[in-house]
């Protein structure tokens, strides 16, 4: 809790900074100090982040309850359970996968796939498991699992970036991630509506 609070009276400090910053030597300083602040947040968010693929293997079912307990009670993942950090447990299903995401684009998107396609999804990109462990789970090929996903990943792209594209092209606001993949992924669209390119 006073670490919290000599943070939130840090950054405010930077900001009354920052705003009376007139030289350029001024600038230069609070530069250092926003980059020393935001190393410090990236480690803060390593430290406890949830890696999705790993947890899967740390979650034990107890009893019928259904309540699930990541193992080791002193691990990462309980400790952000413990924060109220547990969204990605509760979601930890390929049905729910479009929970997830706070993109609302992407969510709709994920939420309108059929079961069958939600899971090889869940699988592959969440748990990553590999194509020859889901065929085999799934009592299929690892070619038809790798041309599903590869043809679910490449219709979820093409329905995104049709999403986006009104946006894009009126140079409406976009997240730096928009931004990305339209930059991305545009110049493959032109590719294949052009074949002379």
């Amino acid at each position: 809790m006073r670490g919290q609070l000599k943070r939130d009276l840090r950054k405010e400090e930077l900001t009354r900074i920052e705003e009376a910053a007139r030289t350029e030597k001024d600038f230069e300083k609070l530069e250092k100090e926003w980059a020393k602040w935001d190393s410090n947040r990236r480690r803060r968010e390593r430290r406890y982040e949830i890696k999705l693929g790993s947890l899967i293997e740390q979650i034990v079912e107890i009893g019928d309850s259904g309540a699930v307990i990541p193992q080791p009670l002193d691990h990462r993942h309980w400790r952000q359970m413990m924060q109220g950090n547990f969204l990605d447990v509760i979601f930890d299903c390929p049905y729910d996968i479009h929970e997830l995401t706070s993109s609302r684009n992407i969510s709709e998107l994920v939420d309108a796939l059929n079961d069958n396609q939600k899971e090889i999804l869940y699988l592959r990109a969440i748990r990553q498991w590999s194509p020859q462990k889901i065929a085999a789970m799934r009592g299929q090929t690892d070619r038809n699992i790798r041309k599903v996903y590869d043809t679910l990943i490449e219709s979820l792209r093409r329905k995104l970036y049709n999403r986006l594209l009104y946006r894009y092209e009126r140079k409406l606001p976009l997240t730096l991630a928009q931004q990305e993949f339209m930059a991305a992924y545009n110049p493959k669209v032109k590719a294949k509506n052009n074949p002379l390119t």
